[in-house]
């Protein structure tokens, strides 16, 4: 039978000649909640793993184990059924598949309202792409500041008026307004992702490939970047590293998609606590990001912060259990976000306040967090909440410090009643 955690720790322990009250000082523990974990009194968490194997130097060992214990269970595997394919016939029919009940609610009273008025409507011309194209990036724009409830209906009634005006059209039009339409898809399936729904994230980006077909044959890669990123958020670094990798196997598509796989990939070997490959894949990431052209298409996947990769520094510093250095760099980078880029700033404003609690920086960390906690409820995302989470535990074992009793009201308040 293989050793518990609590037995795995205090050979470690002993083997680096460490007392207990020593460990738990250099990682900023009470010796009460080390005793507790040497005897399997209480589970550790995946980050006091990590730094106790950064203070042990066991190369990733006592964060493999609590892997093991955690695993996720294997999301479901894409299907057919699962693939949301759009065909026009010779005719010029298209084809509807039937639509879930968030969708019937979200957008399908636009397909009613054309199928009441499919009349002869006008040819579509470039002037009208361009406002077709406006009206998108107004609604990526509202995505970046408010609730993902908020921008889904929109976003999605907005992939019906383009799939219906590509009936109508002909030749170069149909396959721009398909492209669009792809790239409508793969932001509803981003928002998706940000509400919590993952399963429909990964339906609404397999639309996407459908929707571009060979007009855009690299969003297959970009449709596995997806996937990587939902398992990143699931905690599972293995498969976020191989999705990750799988999506750099076009080399032909493009610096942007993969960038973003290369920075996928480096934040799940993060997780793994695998620092050489973390800092090889970021290295790759940051010289295929610095390129920013991207055509007249709407980008992929958010755009709304300049040097994301300096960000992703900062969160996979704590990822690989060193708290204090992500605190450095997320400090420095932080105030740099945009005003108007809401759901960016929050998201790395509670790694940095998260930052902070763990390496024992509890004022910053609450002081942080108060300038986080009002936003969050704005932006109401899923992928943000796992931070507060994990922050307002951290936090609770200070829970009798001033700072700590004054913010954790107005926490839980967020924590509740984010949808």
């Amino acid at each position: 039978m293989a050793d518990s955690f609590g037995t795995l720790l205090r050979n470690y322990r002993a083997a680096a000649d460490i007392s207990m009250g020593e460990l738990a000082r250099r990682i900023k523990y009470s010796k009460g909640h080390v005793s507790k974990i040497e005897n399997d009194l209480k589970s550790p968490t995946a980050m006091f793993a990590k730094m106790c194997d950064r203070e042990l130097a066991t190369d990733g060992a006592l964060a493999a184990a609590v892997r093991r214990r955690t695993a996720p269970r294997a999301g479901p595997a894409p299907t057919e059924d699962g693939v949301w394919v759009m065909a026009l016939d010779d005719t010029g029919t298209l084809r509807f598949d039937e639509l879930s009940r968030r969708q019937v609610l979200a957008g399908a009273g636009a397909v009613l309202g054309f199928a009441v008025t499919r009349g002869s409507r006008p040819a579509i011309d470039e002037p009208t792409l361009a406002v077709l194209r406006a009206s998108f990036d107004q609604n990526r724009l509202l995505g970046t500041m408010t609730s993902p409830t908020v921008v889904l209906a929109p976003v999605i009634a907005h992939l019906h008026t383009l799939r219906t005006l590509a009936v109508d059209s002909q030749g170069p039009m149909r396959a721009e307004l398909l492209l669009l339409a792809s790239r409508v898809a793969e932001y509803a399936g981003w928002m998706c992702q940000e509400a919590g729904q993952d399963d429909e994230a990964l339906r609404w980006t397999d639309r996407a490939v459908a929707f571009a077909g060979d007009r855009d044959p690299h969003l297959a890669s970009f449709a596995l970047f997806r996937r990587a990123e939902i398992a990143m958020y699931r905690h599972d670094p293995i498969q976020t590293v191989e999705l990750a990798r799988r999506a750099q196997h076009d080399q032909h598509a493009g610096p942007r998609i993969l960038g973003l796989a290369a920075r996928c990939e480096a934040q799940g070997h993060a997780l793994a606590g695998d620092v050489r490959g973390y800092e090889q894949a970021l290295e790759r990431a940051a010289d295929l990001l610095a390129f920013r052209d991207h055509g007249t298409a709407p980008v992929l996947g958010s755009a709304s912060v300049a040097d994301d990769v300096s960000l992703v520094r900062g969160w996979a510093l704590y990822d690989l259990g060193r708290p204090g250095a992500a605190a450095e760099v997320l400090d420095q980078h932080v105030g740099t976000i945009p005003p108007a880029a809401r759901r960016a700033r929050t998201r790395f404003g509670a790694r940095r306040a998260l930052a902070h609690a763990q390496h024992g920086d509890i004022d910053e960390a609450c002081a942080v967090a108060r300038g986080v906690l009002a936003e969050a409820a704005q932006v109401d995302s899923a992928t943000i909440r796992l931070d507060l989470r994990d922050l307002a535990g951290t936090l609770s074992r200070w829970r009798n410090h001033g700072a700590v009793r004054e913010l954790r009201p107005d926490l839980v308040t967020v924590l509740n009643e984010t949808r």
